[in-house]
């Protein structure tokens, strides 16, 4: 199979726009009025073009692609001959984006995603709309009955059966939609516009005054520029998740959103690793969560989570934790919160970081140029409120089934680990946690955010309780290994 002829001026023109203007920018730069310069730099700029041109046929020309029963085998290179074959029992995911203009010629891109991947494992851009939908479906199918040749993945594609369509589970209103744009911004951004203008006011409000503006003037445009930004977000966020859908599609679920960039992709939920409900302080606020889940080796890039696909952008808090027990039923959980040393130690990290900021201003003060350092001694008073919110909102336990973790303030994050899905367990502890008797026991799955460090944890417990937190949980993986053994002899 070929990609779609289109492709070649779609991919000149996208690739052409940026050598366009880093021409436009030499002929302004270094050719100014001299025509003989200015002529040279448009023969190059055409030059390049056709060259550009020229090698998007050619690339067009040697990229074939073959979707069989087991894997998908792809052909591509100019300059030197690549044969990738991707066996379909690997694939997690096959996204299909359409942006404004593809929409518009009815072409889409087709991403490959494989577990263990460190990123797109295909990239066929771009084929026809009808294909993309074809190749999606095609290779769910393919997958699942590969899976289901296998004793350990039976259980979990019994689902498989289901039809075609799907079961709708949940679609973003327009209301819903402006107000997750509204609630997911972070407060902190505004927070930091309003802090720095505050800060620069008293360095540089002699000369505002002197234009009739004022420091009051100043402190109100970091308002109105936070206001900007939340504005910003909220547009962003509008036009990611618009016209959002999720459908269960026999064991994977499927979304599409997006307005000028329509993405359609799936979730694979026999792999899943955890579910996460995500909260910042104003869904809080409102009552409202967003629910994340992550899979094996792949976490699609979208906000919330940070790196897990967003599988409620938003919702109320008690429907998105409905939701997420139809995909992974657990148990009602009530948290166990740090032991009250922690939060002493909390005060003092806090405190430490804001008198770095102080000394590091002074330092400016003394050596570079004049600045109010002083000022940046309001940064210890919230050492101690932020300190306990902080205790407040971090917590783990080991439920029948499940462990349950907590942690975060502004962003708030409470994931569900299946002990199925545990890969190892970490006990952690820093020289600082050391000097407290604390320490970190770390449960890391088989999901992509692990390459980042973020898997649960149950954060800054007590040395002893961390070792007995580790061991059980050990033991709690073992028997179930040990059951699903027993159960496939049996």
């Amino acid at each position: 199979m070929k990609l779609h002829p289109l492709s070649i001026p779609v991919r000149v023109v996208s690739r052409a726009v940026g050598i366009v203007w880093a021409f436009v920018f030499a002929g302004f730069a270094f050719a100014g009025g001299d025509a003989l310069l200015l002529s040279g730099v448009v023969v190059l700029a055409v030059v390049v073009l056709a060259a550009l041109a020229g090698y998007e046929v050619a690339y067009y020309r040697r990229f074939d692609y073959e979707l069989t029963d087991e894997s998908l085998d792809i052909y591509s290179g100019v300059f030197s001959r690549r044969e990738r074959e991707i066996p379909l029992r690997r694939v997690q995911n096959v996204d299909v984006t359409r942006s404004f203009v593809a929409r518009l010629l009815g072409i889409a891109e087709v991403d490959v995603e494989t577990a263990g991947g460190g990123g797109t494992e295909a990239n066929l851009r771009f084929v026809g709309r009808e294909e993309a939908d074809r190749l999606q479906e095609a290779i769910r199918e393919r997958r699942a009955a590969l899976q289901r040749e296998e004793p350990e993945e039976a259980e979990e594609t019994a689902a498989e059966a289901a039809p075609a369509g799907g079961e709708t589970l949940f679609e973003l209103s327009d209301r819903d939609l402006l107000l997750y744009g509204a609630l997911s911004f972070d407060p902190r951004l505004a927070s930091g516009v309003v802090a720095l203008a505050t800060f620069l006011a008293p360095t540089f409000g002699d000369r505002i005054s002197l234009s009739g503006l004022g420091v009051a003037a100043v402190v109100g445009l970091a308002v109105v520029a936070a206001l900007a930004l939340w504005a910003v977000s909220a547009v962003a966020r509008v036009v990611q998740f618009y016209g959002f859908r999720l459908r269960r599609v026999g064991d994977d679920l499927r979304y599409e959103r997006g307005l000028l960039s329509r993405r359609d992709g799936t979730i694979p939920l026999s792999k899943l690793q955890t579910v996460a409900v995500e909260e910042n302080v104003l869904m809080r606020r409102f009552g409202f969560a967003s629910l994340a889940v992550e899979t094996a080796g792949y976490a699609p890039g979208s906000q919330p989570s940070g790196g897990s696909e967003a599988a409620i952008p938003i919702a109320p808090r008690e429907d998105v934790l409905s939701l997420a027990r139809t995909l992974e039923p657990f148990h009602d959980f009530e948290l166990e919160r740090p032991p009250e040393r922690a939060r002493k130690r909390y005060v003092r990290r806090y405190l430490l970081a804001g008198l770095a900021v102080v000394a590091g201003g002074f330092l400016v003060d003394q050596f570079l140029t004049s600045v109010p350092w002083y000022a940046a001694g309001v940064l210890l008073l919230p050492a101690w409120p932020a300190a306990r919110l902080t205790h407040r909102h971090r917590g783990y336990e080991l439920g029948p089934d499940h462990v349950v973790t907590r942690a975060g303030f502004w962003n708030r994050s409470t994931r569900v680990v299946p002990y199925r899905r545990v890969q190892t367990v970490i006990r952690r502890q820093t020289v600082f946690q050391r000097r407290w008797r604390l320490a970190t026991v770390v449960f890391d799955t088989a999901g992509s955010r692990s390459i980042s460090a973020g898997d649960a944890a149950a954060l800054d417990r007590d040395e002893e309780d961390a070792d007995g937190i580790a061991g059980d949980v050990r033991d709690r993986v073992l028997d179930v290994i040990y059951e699903r053994d027993r159960g496939r002899r049996d």
